[in-house]
This record gives C-alpha cells, sequence and structure tokens, in this order.
C-alpha cells in the first residue's frame, strides 16, 4: 500500500495540488496532514500524506482471506465495493451461520478486527463495514421498521420507551432513523455494554 508525500511551504492547496497530480477525487482517497518545522535558515513545511482507498480496500481483502483462512473457511467469495468514502465488503460462503454468530456478534468481532488492522497499518480511521450475504442491511431494516412503530406508540401515549441494550452501530441507525419524527427525541443512556436508546416524548422539536 502507497504512501504519497505532497509538501508545501503553505498548507493552502495542498490537497487540491496532490488530486490534482494523482487524477482522484477527494472521495477516493484518505489523508493525514501535518506541520514540519524548519531547520535554522528554513522555514516551516507543510506536509499531506495520500492513501488510494482502492489500495486500502486490497489490504483489508487480503486480511478477510487471511481470517476466514484461519477459521477453515473455503471457497468464500468476497465482494468490495467503494462508495462516498466508505469500503464495504459482502462475503458470501456455505458457513453464514458460523460467521454470523448469535446476534451477529461474531460478524460484528470481524468487522471491528478488519478496521482494527487497517488502522494500525495506515494510522487513520477508515469507514469500514464487513457484511455477510446482506445480513447486517437486512437487520437493519427490521430494526429501523420497529423503532418506528415505537416512535408512533410514544407519539400517540406520551410515555417513553426504554429500548433493550445495542451496541454503538445499532443505536446510531435508531437516532438516525428517528431523526424526522416531530415529537420524538433519542437519547442514549447507561454504560457499555448495557448501554441503550431511550425514545421520548417531545411537546415540540427544537430545529
Amino acid at each position: 500500500m502507497e504512501k504519497y508525500k505532497f509538501q508545501a511551504k503553505s498548507e493552502e492547496g495542498l490537497l487540491k495540488k496532490a488530486l490534482e497530480e494523482l487524477n482522484l477525487k477527494e472521495e477516493d482517497v484518505i489523508t493525514k496532514s501535518y506541520e514540519e518545522k524548519g531547520g535554522l535558515f528554513s522555514g516551516k513545511k507543510y506536509t499531506i500524506e495520500v492513501i488510494k482507498l482502492t489500495d486500502v480496500a486490497e489490504v483489508g481483502k487480503e486480511v478477510l482471506k487471511e481470517l476466514l483462512g484461519a477459521l477453515n473457511i473455503n471457497g468464500a467469495n468476497i465482494e468490495t465495493k467503494i462508495r462516498e468514502g466508505q469500503i464495504k465488503y459482502e462475503i458470501f460462503s456455505h458457513n453464514n451461520s458460523l460467521l454470523i454468530g448469535k446476534r451477529g456478534h461474531i460478524l460484528d468481532s470481524i468487522q471491528t478486527y478488519v478496521r482494527q488492522t487497517i488502522y494500525n497499518a495506515v494510522d487513520l480511521y477508515v469507514n469500514i463495514t464487513v457484511d455477510i450475504e446482506k445480513y447486517k442491511e437486512k437487520q437493519n431494516y427490521f430494526l429501523e421498521k420497529k423503532v418506528k412503530k415505537v416512535a408512533r406508540d410514544v407519539t400517540l401515549s406520551k410515555v417513553d420507551v426504554k429500548l433493550d441494550p445495542m451496541n454503538s452501530y445499532e443505536r446510531k441507525i435508531v437516532h438516525s432513523a428517528l431523526q424526522g419524527f416531530k415529537y420524538i427525541e433519542t437519547t442514549s443512556e447507561g454504560e457499555e455494554p448495557n448501554r441503550c436508546v431511550v425514545i421520548k416524548y417531545i411537546e415540540a422539536k427544537e430545529k
């Protein structure tokens, strides 16, 4: 995975210059900028490191292949999609139940492992998701459907509802799904791993 370095005396326009030289768009890369102090007779310099998301995606795919091999899962197919700065891996195999685990906890661990390995390699956060034959996509759909029904009930009854404990990814989905509800506010309460979302009734939602 290659890191491209660009330097200038001013930070202004440095990213634009790097993107033009590499013939890429901002959503195609991840970047890290830092300032270097100059010597006695030279001023400070600004440096930007640029890494192509396609290169990061290839590293992540190799990590997944090694992990599947270690789990003795052969013949799995991994599809990679890069969209709006996010890398998504979709795994197709004959061992879906093993890879997903109870309530998706094995799948969550696989995703965390890939994210951490990439972070260690590039020293930058990369938005990475791993799914097994659209398992998460389906779970997200049912979760959104469920909490919207709860929100409608809260609107009618004006009684707050505390949902079951969820991980941070699921809580984010709930908060996002209920943003458009006029008399509903969502908050996260409690400590991990028992942190949960509370759906609250409010008289008027502030804009």
